[in-house]
């Protein structure tokens, strides 16, 4: 069979969408459905650029999902475009940290946004002190307000010395200046700043709530009209994405993973609508991909800590335990034990900052608020008290994705 013929059979195929690329996770709709507040927020706080005045920093936090980055970009976007259609002198960068996770990494990003003309040779091997001085007299001399976005701000390997030299830099700027909006979804990622990089940053914070199946509902039935044909989604199918992807984390790209992958599997079976039975099939696929990519956002102790519980459920598996009522408990990890096999995997694998256990234990919440892990009290019926934690996800998968980012 040649293939112009089987691009011919695939061209030809019916399909249930109108633009696929309007249901997929990075597509960002005009209309930003139920974020008005945050989006006014932070619109009123980027907007003293407009009268020459540098904004303060500003902390977004929020589970995956919850519209913290298609919110920014959206103000930011429109923000520059006022700004040029008044003559304003205001610039902003878009940096994603987990791609470039270093300060030199990011300055250099930086300037390639602000310098797209420009050769590589003209900053490339460089050093970060250079890039620097470099940011520093763009702005100083264009009389500059750029605000940096700075997405998945904990994965910085260097976040100290990056925070404190961007709001240092202000300093030498006596008109425009440098401003960074912050995105993570680590609510405590700051507390481990250190102290004079924590007095310089001037910032407000903001919590990006995560959807309700209701709302989730509506954001899905917009896409639907922008990406699939007139009646291609039965109403029930709709629901059923919005409900498993409220109660499972309330993050609005599960739900249009779900229905994306619906709809592929609806044209597979050459099906003309989408139904609850492709939404169910969808979710064995979407499940483990949006887990394994929460994990691998995660700061790098708190996949240390779910490291360790993957590995203990492994070793444990189908042990069990029973309390002293004669309740059996299964695949049950003590809070201690926890904490103590924690130390020796730093050990083995040569992380040096060993957390406290205060920290470990907000890294056990934060675990748990990702519905990565399920905990309780221990209760009656067990010998003093302590906390119990079960894996709510596949601990083999667990271990390899967290393998090869932490040994490599």
């Amino acid at each position: 069979m040649s293939l112009h013929h089987v691009f011919d059979q695939e061209f030809s195929k019916p399909t249930v969408f109108l633009d696929r690329n309007k249901i997929m996770p990075h597509y960002t709709p005009e209309n930003l459905l139920f974020r008005e507040k945050q989006i006014s927020d932070i619109s009123r706080i980027v907007a003293v650029t407009l009268r020459g005045q540098r904004p303060d920093n500003l902390f977004l936090y929020g589970k995956p999902g919850t519209g913290k980055t298609s919110t920014t970009r959206h103000v930011m976007g429109g923000l520059v475009k006022y700004g040029q259609e008044k003559d304003l002198h205001i610039r902003n960068a878009y940096v994603n940290c987990r791609t470039h996770n270093k300060k030199y990494k990011i300055f250099l990003k930086t300037l390639r946004e602000l310098f797209p003309g420009q050769p590589d040779k003209e900053f490339q091997g460089y050093s970060a002190a250079y890039l620097y001085e470099k940011l520093v007299s763009y702005v100083k001399e264009s009389k500059t307000h750029l605000i940096l976005v700075l997405d998945e701000l904990d994965q910085v390997k260097d976040l100290d010395e990056l925070i404190y030299s961007l709001t240092r830099s202000n300093d030498e700027i006596p008109m425009g200046g440098i401003s960074v909006v912050g995105i993570s979804n680590n609510l405590m990622f700051k507390e481990n700043l250190d102290s004079r990089t924590k007095s310089s940053l001037c910032q407000q914070e903001m919590v990006f709530p995560p959807y309700n199946a209701e709302q989730l509902r509506n954001i899905l039935e917009q896409r639907i009209q922008e990406a699939f044909n007139p009646d291609a989604v039965n109403p029930s199918a709709i629901a059923l994405a919005a409900a498993i992807a409220a109660q499972e984390s309330g993050d609005a790209r599960t739900a249009i993973k779900l229905l994306l992958r619906a709809g592929e599997l609806a044209d597979e079976a050459g099906e003309k609508q989408i139904t609850d039975k492709h939404v169910k099939d969808a979710r064995k696929d979407v499940e483990q991909e949006i887990i394994l990519e929460h994990v691998s956002v995660l700061p790098e102790h708190e996949k240390l800590v779910l490291y360790t519980i993957a590995l203990l459920s492994l070793r444990k598996s189908g042990t069990g335990m029973t309390k002293l009522s004669g309740e059996s408990m299964e695949d049950v990890l003590y809070s201690g034990e926890v904490y103590e096999e924690y130390e020796r995997v730093c050990k083995k694998l040569n992380f040096a900052d060993v957390v406290t256990a205060r920290w470990y234990r907000e890294y056990i919440n934060q675990l748990e608020m990702y519905g990565l892990i399920l905990t309780t009290q221990s209760g009656a019926g067990v010998k003093g008290q302590t906390r119990f934690i079960k894996l709510k996800v596949d601990a083999t998968k667990i271990k390899e994705v967290l393998e090869k980012e932490l040994v490599g």
